[in-house]
């Protein structure tokens, strides 16, 4: 694998969206690595969030990576839209599909890359057939479907488990982590073994969305640099 690195990753559903541009500029002066876009149909969470055309206006104002996060079931049915509209990664839930593996494929031919999320009661043991040919593996640290949660302790767990099965078998994915996120944990989760933190109110629901990006980063960096 590639040396690690810590990225942060922007939740836009926390964003404000009649300032949307202006808030993409604000983490894009913070230093923020992509852009993470919630996408929610009311069914697989109990929310309705963005589609297709907010994601194709947000690849016409930004360079950053479309992280595009499907919480909707039968995914497999939007994955072309989606890259359509400018998508850089697409993942899909474990639990959203009856066909993961030809779901991933689909994401995988339209040269993106594909990720495979995992809600916080899903065992990572769901994936052992997966974690070979994936490039991002996201593990919900609240259950999914609205903001502004706390974080859930358990999910620590879960994360050293991937790295350490990363690590056996030298699987080439990298962890992501999308809940409850901000200063306070973000250097626990880097050390447990995330690379990409996604961070929605802690960083939008602030004065300064690009200080809070740095903040974020910094933490990061800092506990990558003891693990190292």
């Amino acid at each position: 694998m590639n040396r690690p690195r810590v990225e942060i990753a922007p939740s836009i559903l926390a964003a404000n969206f009649a300032a949307l541009g202006d808030e993409i500029r604000s983490i894009e002066l913070g230093g923020a690595g992509l852009v993470h876009v919630d996408v929610m149909d009311g069914r697989f969470v109990p929310n309705i969030s963005i589609g297709v055309p907010v994601v194709a206006s947000l690849r016409k104002a930004t360079r950053l990576p479309l992280d595009v996060h499907l919480m909707i079931v039968e995914p497999e049915r939007y994955v072309e839209a989606f890259a359509d509209a400018g998508a850089d990664n697409i993942t899909v839930h474990q639990e959203a599909t009856c066909h993961l593996e030809r779901v991933l494929s689909a994401i995988q031919q339209r040269k993106l890359g594909a990720g495979v999320a995992l809600n916080p009661a899903t065992p990572v043991a769901t994936l052992c057939e997966v974690l070979d040919r994936v490039e991002l593996v996201l593990v919900m640290s609240v259950n999914p479907g609205f903001g502004g949660q706390s974080f859930l302790p358990g999910s620590l767990n879960k994360i050293q488990q991937l790295r350490e099965l990363r690590e056996r078998y030298n699987y080439n994915f990298r962890i992501e982590v999308d809940g409850g996120i901000g200063a306070e944990n973000a250097a626990d989760v880097v050390r447990a073994g995330a690379e990409i933190l996604v961070a929605g109110t802690s960083v939008f629901h602030t004065p300064d969305a690009a200080a809070a990006v740095r903040k974020l980063k910094q933490a990061g960096v800092e506990a990558l640099a003891q693990k190292v």
